[in-house]
């Protein structure tokens, strides 16, 4: 599915609150400019039978204090079941996720730090990391950036 389209059906699907769906069009650059650097339009992301995200707990080998909480993303539906940490629980399946869902998703999980996109089918050693944390000061300063102070037309009189 093309980006375009992506952000399009987020604010189709965005809550009619007036408020929402604005913020999503003013946020979609960001997210648009990040799925751009990924490789795919959408990943498989393994989640619970009640769509619950799976989140992995990552902890530093070298330094067991520093950990951190990621989703993973995977090319293939293949790929996200050979890395499935319990590949014969029945409670979770991979599912197709557009990535612009994905990066907006994210920005709703406090509990997750990152998003780990495997690029290359077959290699799930290697991946790109999307850190919430950089996703949130990305759309930060895009959102500030769209908003324009509001002066009245030049000819009210």
């Amino acid at each position: 599915m093309e980006l375009d389209k992506q952000i399009q059906e987020l604010v189709d699907n965005a809550p009619q609150d007036g408020t929402t769906a604005n913020l999503i069009r003013a946020i979609a650059p960001a997210l648009k400019q990040i799925a751009e650097r990924l490789r795919h339009s959408q990943y498989y992301v393994l989640q619970t039978l009640d769509r619950g995200w799976v989140i992995t707990s990552l902890t530093n080998r070298t330094q067991p204090s520093m950990a951190k909480s990621v989703v993973y993303a995977y090319p293939t539906l293949a790929d996200a079941k050979a890395g499935t940490q319990n590949p014969n629980n029945p409670q979770i399946v991979a599912l197709p996720i557009p990535v612009i869902h994905i990066l907006f998703q994210m920005l709703a999980m406090k509990t997750v730090d990152g998003t780990v996109f495997f690029e290359t089918p077959d290699n799930l050693k290697d991946g790109t990391e999307v850190t919430r944390a950089n996703l949130q000061e990305l759309l930060k300063q895009t959102y500030q950036k769209g908003q324009r102070p509001i002066s009245p037309p030049p000819d009210l009189a």
